[in-house]
């Protein structure tokens, strides 16, 4: 079992190494003094400042200052006297300790002291005149804000002496740090849970990881590291720490703080009501309470989201309900006339007393949901009376919690929502969320259209009929028919003000750009998506989809099919995903899915391979099962392709067993690049490219021509490039990107084997960001020139493939991993080379290619002795394969 408790790795302070670096190499230097607030990680870079010092042939020492050894003089610094030395007269004394230091061998000594600030003086005294004599170099710790006398203040005074004060880290450092320390990726989530809660302090981020894995909240699914549930218990030690930094605090000021940790944040004539100003500034200086103008106004909050969460803890009931009522009397008294005041008021009332005015708290949650505040949104509709529930309250209410994935009570509100529809528009209203609703939780897009039909029998006016109508068409693309649903949507308004409903008509143009994409009118399809999202912001106010950033999904598969490189996809996709994420909706996870696309389209299967960990893990704790399968198609092919076949068969055990569920939004057949790429890293070309050419005729079906291109292209690239090119020329003429032009082209050089067009297809290749596509040209190019004996031409190739290759990830496909070693192989030789290094024994192979076994050892002897090999083993490395069993 991993030890997480031990130290951790340091992250994050590359710039203070390296100014430390050149304080060792300055033999002026007398000191380097680490200062910033508690828990920042001062000692740990202290630390490692001290370890590369004794790497670098310093003698070391650490002394570790503290309030009792404060009492003593030199009480810190005891142990590391020479024994014998009299200090009872300063002079002499210090003489013979700078004598002892200067002997012995090795470098000048570099001396640790942590908490600096609480030495005694005679020790700061001794120190700093060591280090004047330069017989020692001083590094310490300060903790930012904390008293200390004049002789301490000396050790870190003068231009001798370097100073870095670190800051918290930023939450891109987290994820680092994170990854570092557990060894994989963390959901994005439980990223932002945990840089939120721990402020990017180091030593609180520490210890709520430790509580999380404590209480089994913090899990992992072989892929990444996420929260089962959005709580952070911390540890006893951390809720100690704070404890104390508060109880340290003046006894006046703690109403203040109490009040912030239940309202925060509030206007400081508030926290002045409770504490005179002086009380107020020391909370300030004591680095408990954050204090920040904005114009003319002044707020305060609490200077760590933790002192929150320990404050809270610590207080009565009846003091916390007093607390939360005087404060929503004192907005109430002033007029509440800011924006947010409705919702803090209701929101206060309601957590002191468990209800609150019904009309308020209908106001608050409108408040609530236009600020993406979706679990508070929840509870306010959900501590209405029953009395007092509207169709429109239930209406809101379902679509919230349908965003928050839970499908089932979304399902169970909407239809009370249905049975209190008082006239046709409320009607209308319920039949549009209630079918997305059902889409989404795993129901057949069938009975989603039938509760859409049904709804369209009870609708008499054309317009609103209309409506329906646009439904229908979102409802068909998002379940895997976008020529279908796009025939629906010709039509659609391009202007929102135009539309006759702002919420129908962002529905539809959500998913028309989508489904221009799955089609291949890609320009369209952007100009769709990005007008959806400048409207969407437009008229956010008056929109029940909350979010603005939903709009981003079908820009982020626009651009791609598109040829758009996936960096500046990304710049698109990833803060839209962090919006979503920040807001808790679970709709995102078609965001992460797409985007794990794009990585994969771009021959990056490690970064894919995150997303798509991503993806599922949301989607494994919301049951979507819609999304979980072409991820986990993903996750499993991505493996394969990294060699890493024990996850791929674990993906591939997880995808077997979910339930038949339509295919979504993408085509069903790119699913089966699982199957595919792991019987390709097997060896099995034959049966990898029959499934890749079983999945292109489903893609065609359903009218996904994107997705066909797609996954003809990986048969191209698996030996089946004569068979995949002639339907890849024709879907490069349907399809307007240049990603689509750029796969016929490879395609049909590969077919040709002629390496002039290889070269030509990594260009366009490479142009659109297909690294993967654009490293296995050249690499064929170069097995080509090799055969027509152009050595220097080859090399050049294999120069180009190879630096190609360096953006892939660690990538390994048949093309790539064996073109060099099989490029005198016949095409059947280099197929049966491929199965038997994978360890598939004869008599296998001969059944699967259906020749005699005898057939099978004549190619096996020509490919030996082609490759200078006598083994199977042998053989392997030669062609790089993974094996699965080691064979002989």
């Amino acid at each position: 079992m991993r030890d997480w408790a031990g130290r951790w790795p340091l992250v994050g302070r590359g710039v203070e190494l390296e100014y430390f670096a050149a304080a060792l190499e300055d033999q002026g230097c007398r000191g380097f003094v680490v200062g910033g607030a508690a828990g920042v990680g001062k000692s740990r870079l202290a630390e490692e400042c001290l370890e590369r010092a004794a790497t670098a042939g310093f003698r070391v020492g650490r002394a570790t200052a503290s309030v009792a050894a404060g009492a003593v003089p030199l009480g810190a610094i005891a142990h590391l006297l020479p024994v014998g030395v009299d200090l009872t007269d300063p002079v002499a004394g210090f003489a013979a300790v700078a004598r002892e230091l200067a002997s012995g061998s090795g470098r000048q000594w570099v001396l640790f002291v942590d908490d600096m600030h609480l030495l005694d003086a005679a020790s700061a005294v001794l120190l700093r005149q060591l280090m004047d004599t330069g017989a020692l170099l001083l590094i310490g710790t300060v903790r930012t804000g904390e008293p200390y006398g004049e002789a301490v203040a000396a050790l870190r005074g003068g231009d001798s002496v370097y100073r870095v004060d670190l800051t918290v880290l930023s939450p891109e450092q987290v994820e680092v740090l994170l990854q570092a320390a557990l060894g994989r990726p963390v959901a994005r989530r439980t990223l932002h849970e945990l840089s939120a809660a721990s402020g990017g302090n180091v030593l609180y981020l520490r210890e709520l990881v430790l509580g999380a894995l404590a209480a089994r909240n913090l899990a992992e699914d072989g892929e990444i590291w996420h929260l089962v549930e959005d709580r952070l218990p911390g540890t006893a030690r951390l809720t100690e720490m704070i404890g104390a930094r508060l109880a340290a605090a003046d006894p006046a000021g703690r109403p203040v703080l109490e009040l912030l940790a239940l309202c925060e944040p509030l206007p400081l004539a508030y926290a002045e009501a409770l504490a005179p100003p002086q009380v107020t500034a020391a909370l300030e200086q004591a680095g408990l309470i954050r204090v920040t103008q904005d114009r003319r106004r002044t707020t305060v909050s609490l200077a760590h989201p933790l002192y929150g969460e320990v404050l809270r803890a610590g207080l009565p009931l009846l003091r916390r309900r007093g607390l939360l009522l005087d404060q929503a009397v004192r907005v109430q008294e002033r007029g509440a006339r800011r924006r947010g005041d409705l919702l803090h008021i209701a929101t206060w009332r309601l957590a002191a007393t468990g209800t609150a005015d019904p009309a308020l708290l209908t106001q608050a949650a409108v408040l609530a949901r236009h600020a993406h505040d979706l679990p508070r949104t929840v509870a306010l509709l959900e501590a209405l009376p029953e009395k007092h529930r509207t169709t429109a309250t239930e209406l809101r209410l379902g679509e919230a919690l349908f965003e928050l994935g839970r499908w089932h009570q979304a399902e169970e509100t909407l239809a009370g929502a249905d049975a209190l529809a008082a006239d046709e528009e409320e009607r209308l209203a319920v039949a549009l969320v209630r079918t997305t609703n059902l889409l989404w939780s795993n129901a057949p897009v069938a009975e989603a259209l039938a509760v859409n039909d049904a709804a369209r029998e009870r609708i008499s006016t054309p317009a609103d009929r209309r409506k329906l109508t646009i439904n229908e068409g979102f409802l068909r693309i998002v379940g895997g028919r976008p020529a279908e649903g796009l025939a629906l949507l010709e039509d659609l308004e391009t202007d929102v003000g135009a539309a006759p409903d702002v919420n129908a008509w962002l529905r539809g143009a959500w998913m028309k750009p989508a489904a221009l994409a799955l089609v291949g009118r890609t320009a369209e399809a952007i100009t769709w998506a990005r007008r959806a999202h400048d409207a969407h912001r437009r008229v956010e106010e008056r929109a029940l989809a909350s979010h603005p950033a939903f709009q981003r999904i079908p820009l982020v598969l626009a651009l791609t099919e598109a040829g758009v490189p996936a960096a500046e996809v990304c710049r698109v996709g990833e803060p839209a995903y962090a919006e979503l994420t920040a807001a808790g909706s679970r709709v995102r996870i078609w965001l992460a899915v797409l985007l794990g696309r794009t990585h994969w389209l771009a021959g990056h299967p490690a970064t894919a391979r995150r997303w798509w960990a991503e993806a599922a893990t949301v989607s494994r704790g919301i049951d979507h099962a819609m999304a979980l399968r072409p991820v986990l198609g993903g996750l499993a092919a991505c493996a394969a392709v990294l060699g890493d076949l024990d996850a791929a068969e674990a993906t591939l055990a997880e995808h077997h067993a979910l339930p038949p569920v339509e295919p979504g939004l993408l085509s069903a057949g790119e699913e089966l690049l699982r199957e595919a790429w792991l019987l390709a890293a097997r060896g099995q070309l034959a049966r990898a490219r029959s499934v890749l050419t079983a999945a292109a005729a489903s893609a065609r079906r359903t009218g996904h021509v994107t997705g066909e291109a797609l996954l003809l292209t990986d048969v191209a690239r698996l030996g089946g490039a004569e068979e995949a090119g002639d339907r890849l020329a024709v879907l490069a003429g349907v399809c307007d990107g240049t990603l689509a032009a750029a796969r016929a082209q490879l395609a049909s050089a590969l077919g040709a084997d002629d390496p002039e067009l290889l070269l030509g297809a990594a260009d366009a290749c490479e142009a659109v960001g297909a690294d993967l596509l654009a490293a296995a040209a050249p690499t064929a190019a170069a097995a080509a020139w090799r055969r027509a004996d152009r050595s220097r031409r080859a090399v050049a190739a294999a120069q180009r493939a190879a630096a190609l290759r360096e953006r892939c990830e660690g990538a390994r496909t048949p093309l790539l991993a064996t073109a060099r070693a099989t490029a005198r192989l016949t095409s059947r030789e280099q197929e049966i080379a491929l199965l038997a290094a994978a360890g598939s024994a004869s008599k296998d192979i001969a059944d699967a290619l259906a020749l005699s076994v005898r057939t099978v050892d004549n190619h096996l002897q020509h490919a030996y002795a082609k490759l200078g090999v006598t083994t199977r083993h042998e053989l392997a490395i030669a062609l790089w394969v993974v094996e699965q069993r080691v064979a002989e």
